[in-house]
């Protein structure tokens, strides 16, 4: 029974009555075996992160879960859904057309189209533009800086789990090159997205998170309709929203946990601007407000809730594949003796940062193809003197008056420097390597 998000759970329902064809199979009142709720059940969330009994205790954290699981992209997917009609190229040629110029210069554009590109217009109530553009220009840092080292590893986070990571390992995506196009196309939309003004109407940032979700509503169609692998009484509705979730406030989540291990229940001045800037790009992703809380408290619940409520499931042919073709995907634009030693010294950082999400265990992380040798410790003592001080410096001299407007000259120039070595993102998936 629905008892504290009746409107999201009507949103969840409504995806039946909007695409009968796509989901009327799915039971939407059932629950997935991905989700559970049972003490004796392992879950996701490990036991020196957080306790799972006090989140499963919660009626209202369990049922939003419960809910977000079941929930795609009510306005993306129908639009997605048009692919026979107009091809996938013709979407994107559509969709990035209506968001530089606008709906009305597309002839003949689709209702699908225009109920999509009108829901991110619509600004939510709590959306402070200032705010944004502030906290963008705090992330830019981390962007330019920091983000470079570690998006392989956090990458490979979302590829711990059976029922999270299926919906990639179907398109077929992450084998050969396109696992380094997948990572690039992860790095340049996070990238890009902090830039001055992306995240405007006409931004690139905006545009970037409207190619984003017609991916993701072509992988859910494609599940769907041409995966015989994909059971949804196991699995649910691909790359459910709460999936999404993760990666979107990843770094509000850390400045939470690490707040709060300082004794503070609110986010400072910086923080909070970061917080803003995160919350309306995943808005513009589609994630319901409900999934993007403002306190530092709130983050961390739905972090470990996801976590508490996913059943534990790890298995090689899928996960593993993952993990292992990301791993060796090489990520650098050249061949130069340079580009092969960055990637060495990215891969080893990306190794140590993804230890982290195992808690330090090296045998756990081995055991998820992911091994810390002697050697990749010895590349990260040595490179992290200058990786992280210059991060910390270029943060600390972006809060000085006098020196904020030239460290974000100089920290715009490298993210522009960033996103080239990335390439350009299609941000597509082709139908023709869904198994049937």
């Amino acid at each position: 029974m629905t008892l504290h998000y009746p409107e999201l759970a009507e949103r969840v329902r409504s995806q039946r009555k909007l695409q009968p064809e796509l989901y009327g199979r799915i039971d939407f009142d059932s629950t997935p075996y991905r989700f559970t709720a049972d003490p004796a059940d392992k879950s996701s969330l490990p036991g020196w992160v957080a306790e799972r009994e006090p989140l499963l205790t919660d009626e209202r954290i369990v049922e939003l879960m419960h809910t977000a699981t079941m929930l795609g992209d009510v306005v993306a997917d129908p639009y997605a859904a048009l692919v026979p009609r107009y091809g996938v190229k013709g979407l994107i040629a559509m969709l990035r057309l209506a968001c530089r110029e606008g709906i009305d210069s597309v002839a003949d554009a689709p209702a699908e189209l225009r109920a999509f590109l009108e829901s991110m217009e619509a600004a939510p109530a709590w959306l402070d533009m200032d705010l944004v553009e502030e906290g963008a220009r705090h992330s830019r840092i981390g962007a330019a800086f920091l983000s470079p080292f570690l998006i392989r590893g956090a990458f490979l986070a979302t590829f711990l789990n059976t029922y999270a990571a299926l919906p990639m390992a179907l398109t077929g995506a992450l084998s050969g090159r396109r696992a380094a196009h997948r990572v690039h196309e992860t790095a340049s939309f996070f990238t890009v997205t902090t830039l001055p003004g992306a995240l405007e109407r006409h931004g690139e940032g905006f545009e970037a998170a409207a190619m984003v979700r017609l991916m993701h509503s072509m992988v859910r169609y494609n599940a769907l309709e041409r995966s015989q692998q994909w059971d949804s009484s196991v699995y649910g509705v691909p790359v459910p929203q709460i999936d999404q979730m993760p990666a979107g406030l990843i770094g509000n989540y850390l400045l939470a946990v690490l707040a709060t291990r300082r004794g503070r229940s609110e986010f400072s001045t910086r923080e909070r601007a970061m917080l803003e800037f995160a919350r309306y790009r995943c808005f513009l992703l589609g994630l319901p407000e409900e999934l993007l809380p403002t306190t530092a408290e709130g983050i961390i619940e739905v972090f470990h809730a996801r976590a508490a409520l996913l059943r534990d499931g790890f298995d090689d042919a899928t996960c593993g594949e993952l993990v292992r073709s990301t791993m060796t995907a090489y990520l650098r634009p050249g061949h130069t003796w340079f580009d092969r030693a960055a990637d060495t010294v990215e891969n080893s950082w990306s190794r140590a940062f993804f230890l982290g999400f195992c808690g330090g265990d090296r045998k756990a992380a081995a055991a998820m193809s992911v091994p810390l040798t002697a050697a990749d410790a010895a590349r990260v003592a040595v490179t992290a003197p200058f990786v992280i001080l210059r991060f910390l410096f270029m943060t600390l001299a972006s809060q000085r008056p006098a020196l904020r407007k030239l460290t974000d000259i100089h920290t715009i120039r490298v993210v522009k420097k960033r996103l080239a070595t990335y390439g350009n993102p299609e941000y597509t998936t082709d139908a023709r390597a869904y198994p049937s």
